[in-house]
Order: structure tokens, then sequence, then C-alpha cells
């Protein structure tokens, strides 16, 4: 037995004090999709990863529970997804009018229950070796003081008062957590999305099965959806925060026209999406962010399930980079090797996001008889939530599609 593990069995760290916790190679805070993808990816490589969860699993998140393509290529080897419904069709509408639904042999993407879905992640994690604590808050992060014995060690001060040492950190908490506050994280795009899970009776199911409803909304730069998973329908809404009594009106008007307005939600939520800006910092000394905590997600759609899952792998496979490093000045390399991974592929998806939500908040009808009038344009929703291409593949290979993108800029 080699004397780390000697030590891990007798409760020491490292140095061999006895009675304290071992330091870990990564901590992750946040047992979301980013969080459970980034400890999966660290123990998957070996390392000693402790991924700490402040809620205890499952919970409810408020979200679509679309898995696109993107997100499913992102899954952990062997992961069974938990569908709910697998989608063929997309009805959709300008502010209720103008309904046009689109078919496909292929199934364009699949629905999840969050809560399942996510507590799948974490015990995906979980087999691959991470330890898994739930339940458990963290305060703050420390890289200096007294809490800290050494530059290659960073200190996760937890609710309680304990702390725990690691030699990499992720901060997967969400957009409003400790983690991306330390790192310094900054948003250029607040949106509201609100929610209800609407029980229907099997009549109603049927009506919905394999088929979801996109509506764009009164609001610039608005959306409605309603997800199919069994007997229950998921209903929701999102605009720019600021317009909250508008955006209620908007879901209330939304779920009367539909003829849902007589069944009881078993859950009503509210909640903030938040897209970084394009300087926003990824990291700061051994503490990387991923997923919302890091401003991680698709402007336009809010999309934010695969945005979490591809950036929590490359967090957690650069962890162990920055984990390995001997000095800050490693330790700094390989964060900035991170960044750089991030921005080169999500960071442009974001970018052509944040072009297209613009001229969508101009000019929503052009959208909608794009989508529901002009074949190629229809392809490309269905080639990208399938997963074959991305929005940024479509501008830079497409012709047509930069033109049309770079008019619209202009004009």
């Amino acid at each position: 037995m080699s004397s780390d593990s000697a030590a891990r069995e007798e409760g020491r760290d490292e140095s061999g004090t006895p009675g304290t916790e071992p330091v870990w190679d990564v901590v992750v805070v946040g047992g979301g999709p980013a969080g459970a993808s980034a400890a999966h990816a660290a123990a998957a490589a070996g390392r000693r990863v402790l991924l700490l969860e402040k809620s205890e699993l499952p919970r409810y998140k408020t979200c679509g529970g679309g898995i696109i393509g993107p997100s499913r290529d992102a899954l952990p080897p062997g992961f069974r997804l938990p569908l709910r419904d697998r989608i063929h069709a997309v009805t959709f509408s300008h502010n209720g009018r103008m309904v046009r639904t689109r078919r496909s042999r292929r199934m364009l993407f699949g629905l999840v229950n969050r809560p399942e879905f996510d507590a799948g992640l974490v015990d995906a994690a979980r087999a691959a070796g991470a330890e898994v604590r739930t339940g458990v808050a963290v305060s703050r992060v420390e890289q200096h003081g007294p809490s800290v014995p050494d530059r290659r060690t960073v200190a996760v001060v937890l609710g309680d008062g304990r702390t725990l040492l690691a030699r990499a950190v992720v901060g997967a908490d969400g957009s409003a957590g400790r983690i991306g506050a330390h790192v310094g994280v900054k948003l250029a795009q607040v949106d509201l999305g609100l929610e209800a899970e609407i029980p229907v009776p099997a009549s109603v199911a049927e009506d919905w099965a394999g088929r979801v409803l996109i509506d764009w909304g009164p609001i610039p730069g608005s959306y409605g959806w309603v997800f199919p998973k069994g007997d229950t329908l998921t209903v929701g809404v999102i605009s720019a925060r600021g317009e909250g009594s508008a955006t209620k009106r908007y879901l209330d008007d939304f779920i009367g026209r539909l003829g849902l307005a007589g069944f009881e939600p078993s859950i009503s939520s509210g909640h903030l999406t938040r897209c970084r800006s394009e300087d926003s910092p990824l990291s700061r000394g051994r503490v990387i962010v991923c997923g919302d905590a890091a401003g991680l997600l698709e402007p336009w759609t809010r999309e934010g399930i695969s945005f979490a899952l591809r950036s929590g792998r490359l967090a957690g496979e650069w962890a162990v980079r920055i984990a390995e490093a001997q000095d800050a000045v490693d330790a700094r390399r390989q964060a900035l090797n991170y960044a750089f991974a991030i921005k080169a592929g999500l960071g442009v998806e974001m970018g052509v996001g944040r072009r297209l939500l613009a001229l969508f908040e101009r000019r929503p009808g052009l959208f909608h008889a794009a989508i529901t009038g002009f074949p190629p344009a229809w392809r490309a929703f269905a080639q990208i939530t399938r997963g074959t291409t991305s929005l940024a593949d479509i501008v830079r290979t497409h012709p047509l599609a930069r033109r049309v993108l770079s008019g619209m800029d202009r004009g």
C-alpha cells in the first residue's frame, strides 16, 4: 500500500497529520450537469475528487429539460438518458398566431425531467470514483491566508465553518453562486424564465406526445414553450429581466390560449439565466468556473444543458492539470488553456447567438417566416437540435447565412 493510500485510510492528509481530511486533488462545488460532468472527468482520470452539492438529490430545477445533440454527445460514456419523450415535430407560432407544425422522420431531440437527469449524472460521477456529499453548502474559497498551508492549495470553507483543502477547485454552483463571485465573473445578459409543471389527463397528453410548441412572444427577445413529459406538460416563457410583470402576463395568456388554464400546476417556479460578457474571467488562481457559474449558455435560446455538460467536462480535464501544477505559473498556464478551449468552442457559439438574439428582438416575424416557410432554415434547425451542426458552423460554412446575418447586422 502506498503512503498516500495509507494516509487516506487513516484519515490523514498527505503530510500525515492525524485527524484531518486528505488534500483533495479536485473539489467540485455544485451537483448540476456542469459539476457532475467535471467530477466525472476528473475522477475518470484517476484523481481524488470531491463533489459538493448544497441540496439533497434529486431536486427540482426550473428548466425545459430538452436534450439536444450536443448534450447527448457530451454525456459520460454509457450514460442512459431517462427520456420522458422523443420529439419528432415542432409547432411554431408567433404570439399565438400563424401556427405551423414541421415534422421529421428522425428524432430531433429528447426530453428529461431534471431531477432524474441530474441525479443520474451525479451517480455516474460517483461510479467513476468521485466522493459525493449532499446537503453541504460552501461559504467561500480562499487562496491566501492562515487556512491555506501552501501556494499549491485552495481552502474550501463550508457553511458550518469546516475547511477542506484542494489542489484545484471547479465552481459549478450556479450563476448566483459563491465561486463565480470569487473568480469575478461578469454578466452581459440576464433573463427571467417562468415555468409551470402541469399534470394533464391522458387524452391531452396524447395530443402532445412527440411534439413541442415554440411560440415567439410579445416582448422583444421572448419566447414560450410546451414540452411534453408523459402525463405532465412543462410550460414556460422567458424574456429579459426587468419585464417581470409582462413576462408573468405572457405565461398566463400562453397557458390560457393553450386551453390549459383549468389544470392545476404541480410546480410553478422562476429562474434567472445569466450570460457572461465576452471579457469575463473563467479562472482565478487554482479556481475555475463552468456552466451557469461561468455564465455559459446560448444567448438566443438560453439553452444551457449542453453548455453545462461540455464546459463541465473541459473543466474537469483541466482541473486535473491545475492540480498537478507545482507552482503558480504552471497553474496559471493550465487555467488559461482551459479558458482558451472554452472561448474557441462555446465562446464562438455564444457570439453567434448574441447576434441572432439582437436580430430576433427586432424581427421575430422574419424568424418565424424563415423557419416555417424556408426549407433550408428548417433543415438548419433540425441539424442543430440533432447535433450534426451548430449555429457557428452554419454561419461559417454557408455563404448565404453569413450574408443574411451580416446584412441584418448593418440594417
